[in-house]
């Protein structure tokens, strides 16, 4: 059953349950025999950080993913059925062929198989991922992180009853894991009023610091310093290095007495404004009573044509706009920088034109100063931090990539990609090719050419590509890779933004021309089935990083092209 642990009271007066959706421990262990009973789906990562916030009340008054009517409630309103503001909907999804039915129950697992939750579905609705894309994120520039990802989602959602069986495990910094019960029972026990949140995915630069020294004097009152540990942008710095420079500025420069540090195992969707404002309404869950919006928050940077996705303080005026109704005050800051001249952090706005000033951003620490292997000023960053980022983050020559070619058989992949092995070996790199035909042979021999088959193709070699990756190594692969789903799945394996998708654009006719073993003649005489090109879909890339015409270009200028992008993006010196 859902238990109500405590009634929030907004600044508008109005009590709003905070829930708990873990089974009693005197029922967990018939709960865990009937889930082992059922079909079961296995989650995501986004997923399991949606179902954690759910499960400990984050998400109040939101307990279940989305039914229909509250979907379609939050695209057109940004309120629940209920009329309670929450502008981000949380969902579910899964595929046709899942075969899950309204009526039934299934089990939710982790990616280990670990039995988390029962669902007991009462609702399968399908949604559209453009009408998602423009209502939510406002764009469906597959430049924004999100839009790539809810393109590669199943079709369908499901809704129902949760009854969770255990949180995610994690071992990492338990101290700082708390619900939000546990950060209000925290916040009472320090005894002062107002409590001012800050997020952040990124690590914090001077710049941050002057942001929070001016909300706590403003205000006078606590902090709850909540960095977001779940999923963030693509390329962000991890957040084991982030927790351990968060823990160096409470323990070393903030007041202990006045500041609490706790991580949320929030799943970002980078949709600005209206992200901002969900923010506000987990902040006030876990007991703040303002919020700190900078410039820019929740933004994923430029789209496809050089301009920002969003204007740089409507999520301030979207927050302040419903913070009454909300129960939490907005802290608006304008854009903080440095001031050389007197050696000060001052809001933009605030500082005489004619002085000379230093643009600070969290997400230039990674770009301008990690991956170069330069070091970061004091002015910019404390010395402790750095050294900790530094310590931990390679310059990008020396870190692991993958290049992945996608393309129709006898485009041209394959070769392209022989090449550039030996290029990147005679330039210093530890290089593995893993070619689709190849791997078939030796890892994948029993599977079919359906589509089961062939995306289990593609999740064998992007899990073997990501773990020579993740010990520094580069991999280049070439394989049809036909479905776009599958494709995004490969590239979620690569958190970093160490993923190079390479779509090699050979015609069809083409490719036909080309084909020595006489592979599409049999196909288009009906003796293969799901020839990709003939009898099976190809889902070209929209936003691949590397595009490839074969047609007019040798593959030896191909794999010299993809060479120099790698080397102006310093994974090659």
């Amino acid at each position: 059953m859902t238990a109500v642990t405590e009634l929030i009271k907004g600044r508008a007066g109005v009590e709003r349950p905070l829930v708990d959706l873990l089974v009693r421990p005197d029922e967990r262990a018939d709960l865990v025999a009937y889930g082992n009973s059922l079909a079961s789906i296995r989650l995501s990562k986004r997923s399991v950080c949606d179902l954690e916030m759910l499960a400990v009340g984050a998400f109040s008054p939101v307990t279940t993913f989305f039914s229909e009517r509250d979907y379609r409630s939050v695209l057109e309103t940004m309120r629940l059925a209920s009329g309670e503001i929450f502008p981000v909907p949380v969902t579910l999804s899964v595929d046709r062929d899942d075969g899950i039915r309204e009526g039934t129950s299934v089990g939710l697992r982790d990616e280990k198989s670990n039995l988390l939750a029962v669902i007991d579905v009462e609702e399968v609705y399908e949604w559209h991922r453009r009408e998602f894309q423009q209502s939510v994120l406002g764009t469906s520039d597959e430049a924004h992180p999100f839009v790539a990802e809810s393109n590669s989602l199943a079709e369908l959602n499901i809704s129902g009853r949760l009854r969770v069986v255990d949180l995610p495990k994690h071992y990492d910094f338990p101290r700082h894991r708390l619900t939000p019960a546990q950060v209000r029972k925290q916040l009472a026990a320090l005894g002062r009023r107002p409590v001012v949140a800050f997020q952040t995915r990124n690590p914090l630069h001077r710049g941050h610091e002057e942001l929070i020294r001016r909300a706590l004097v403003t205000t006078g009152g606590v902090l709850l310093f909540q960095p977001t540990v779940g999923m963030t942008r693509p390329g962000d710095v991890d957040h084991y290095q982030r927790v351990r420079t968060y823990e160096i500025l409470v323990e070393k420069y903030f007041d202990k007495s006045r500041a609490i540090l706790s991580l949320v195992p929030l799943a970002m969707r980078m949709a600005g404004p209206r992200e901002a404002l969900w923010h506000a309404v987990i902040r006030r869950n876990y007991g703040a009573d303002h919020f700190i919006v900078g410039r820019d928050h929740a933004s994923p940077g430029l789209d496809q044509s050089g301009r920002p996705f969003y204007e740089p303080y409507a999520a301030q005026e979207l927050v302040d706009q419903f913070a009454n109704e909300v129960g939490i005050g907005v802290l608006p800051f304008g854009e903080v920088v440095y001031v050389p001249g007197k050696n000060i952090y001052s809001e933009l706005a605030e500082v005489v034109p004619s002085e000379d000033v230093v643009r600070l951003s969290g997400g230039s620490i990674r770009t301008a100063y990690l991956e170069s292997g330069r070091e970061i000023p004091e002015w910019y960053m404390r010395p402790e931090i750095a050294r900790v980022l530094k310590d931990a983050y390679m310059p990008k020559e020396k870190r692991g990539f993958c290049v992945w070619f996608t393309g129709l058989s006898c485009s041209g992949k394959s070769t392209t990609a022989e090449i550039l092995t030996e290029m990147l070996t005679a330039n210093g790199r530890s290089v593995t090719l893993l070619d689709g035909d190849v791997v078939r042979t030796n890892l994948s021999a029993g599977l079919g050419y359906d589509r089961r088959g062939r995306d289990a193709n593609i999740r064998r070699i992007g899990f073997v590509a990501s773990e020579i990756v993740r010990h520094g190594g580069v991999a280049v692969c070439a394989a049809i890779s036909p479905y776009s789903q599958t494709r995004h799945e490969v590239r979620e394996m690569f958190p970093d933004g160490n993923f190079i998708e390479v779509f090699v654009d050979t015609p069809l006719s083409v490719c036909e021309q080309r084909d020595t073993k006489g592979m599409y003649a049999k196909a288009r005489r009906n003796e293969i089935d799901n020839f990709t090109g003939i009898s099976d879909v190809y889902e070209s890339p929209i936003a691949a990083e590397i595009e490839l015409e074969t047609e007019n270009s040798t593959a030896e200028k191909n794999a010299e092209l993809i060479l120099n992008y790698l080397k102006e993006a310093h994974f090659v010196k």
